[in-house]
């Protein structure tokens, strides 16, 4: 009876520990109840690949879980996670191919800028697409906060396309008073700041959450934050015509992107050397085991105080 409650407060399907067998547990567990199936360096490749396909259930550490799906282990009813591909890579892709070349195209790299309007392109295929198309495949898997990052993120990329393409009139909308053709210097620059602003507001209740996941995520959002306040403050700038002030900025929040598309390189390479089981691995900083969940410590003092009560412990 103590052993049945202990595992069951423990999650012990779910969370790794010293398995039944005394040894310590596997990364890949294969292990229904009925037929014991776990990987090792010992086993025929083609022997583990058929297993691996008839399993009938699949657990890995909460290490590994929070590194391939930027989130802490949750429960999830159903076998998506063991049907659906990963799609968090898919959506950092889809960032990193945008946020790069606009990072070096802020800091005038080779005679970039423009804000990166050449590459408008992407905005819409990488940034908007790939990145909405992860959030659905993360709200299918049921990982909520992934899904909600990339899928703001989408929407952000969609939004700073629309407002660089001609048809769309979002800065020509922008007039002199008096109805002349010429547009408006201050109106547009002094508006658009404000979207600038609340992103970065944004990014840091991301970077609050992210607390849960890993460092390097942490590291994102914290370099997110201050680009944005610096692109807020370039748009404010040039609403006033501080032209030189406006080029200083801009270069900052470059360096802090690509900063953060150093960090976000990193979790891709980490995320997909892991899918392809590599025989090497990059550390990302799991943070999932050491910030507790409520949920977590709520079952430590449940199981603590059934201990007192019943001797469990004894």
């Amino acid at each position: 009876m103590a052993d049945t409650y202990t595992s069951t407060h423990n999650n012990g399907n779910l969370t790794s520990g010293v398995d039944s067998r005394g040894s310590d547990p596997l990364e890949k567990d294969f292990s229904n109840g009925h037929n014991e199936y776990h990987l090792n360096n010992n086993m025929d490749p083609a022997n583990a690949l058929n297993r691996i396909r008839t399993t009938g259930s699949l657990s890995i550490s909460p290490e590994l879980f929070e590194k391939i799906y930027l989130s802490p282990q949750n429960r999830v009813a159903g076998d998506l996670r063991k049907t659906f591909g990963n799609p968090t890579p898919l959506a950092l892709v889809g960032f990193l191919l945008c946020l790069t070349p606009l990072s070096c195209a802020l800091m005038g790299w080779r005679g970039a800028g423009g804000n990166g309007a050449a590459n408008i392109g992407s905005y819409y295929s990488f940034g908007g697409i790939l990145m909405i198309l992860g959030s659905i495949g993360e709200w299918i898997i049921g990982n909520t906060f992934p899904f909600v990052v990339f899928g703001s993120f989408g929407a952000f990329w969609f939004t700073f396309g629309m407002t660089l393409t001609p048809s769309f009139n979002a800065s020509t909308a922008y007039t002199v008073a008096g109805g002349a053709t010429e547009a408006d210097p201050v109106g547009f620059p002094a508006t658009f700041g404000f979207f600038q602003l609340w992103m970065g507001v944004l990014c840091f209740i991301y970077m609050i959450c992210a607390l849960r996941t890993n460092v390097v995520f942490v590291l994102i959002f914290a370099f997110l934050v201050p680009a944005f306040g610096l692109l807020t403050a370039a748009y404010w700038n040039l609403a006033k015509g501080n032209t030189a002030v406006v080029a200083n900025l801009e270069v900052a929040a470059g360096a802090c992107t690509f900063i953060v598309c150093c960090c976000g390189w990193w979790i891709f390479s980490a995320i997909m050397l892991a899918s392809l089981d590599f025989p090497f691995q990059l550390p990302v900083g799991d943070l999932s085991t050491v910030i507790k969940g409520a949920s977590e410590k709520k079952k430590a003092r449940d199981l603590a105080q059934n201990e007192s009560e019943y001797g469990l412990g004894a």
